[in-house]
């Protein structure tokens, strides 16, 4: 699998987690209704999930994390 890929499949699950976790949240502990429930999780998710990116370097590709709760940038192995 490409870094490329891996980078795709991350930010996917990272976005995922944090937007499911946050509509049940939302779905139950506010009187949100209608399509606010999934608009107000997508907002949330969109900040909070983390960032993954791939970048070309002299050594090769690699793979880079940026986090809100996270100083800076960390590499991904």
């Amino acid at each position: 699998m490409s870094k490329k890929t891996k980078s795709f499949v991350y930010n996917f699950i990272g976005f995922a987690i944090i937007f499911f976790t946050v509509r049940y949240l939302v779905g139950t502990y506010t009187n949100l209704e209608g399509y606010w429930i999934p608009v107000t999780a997508f907002v949330v998710g969109t900040i909070l999930a983390p960032k993954f990116q791939t970048i070309q370097t002299n050594e090769g590709e690699k793979l880079f994390m940026k986090w809100l709760f996270i100083k800076g940038f960390k590499e991904i192995k």
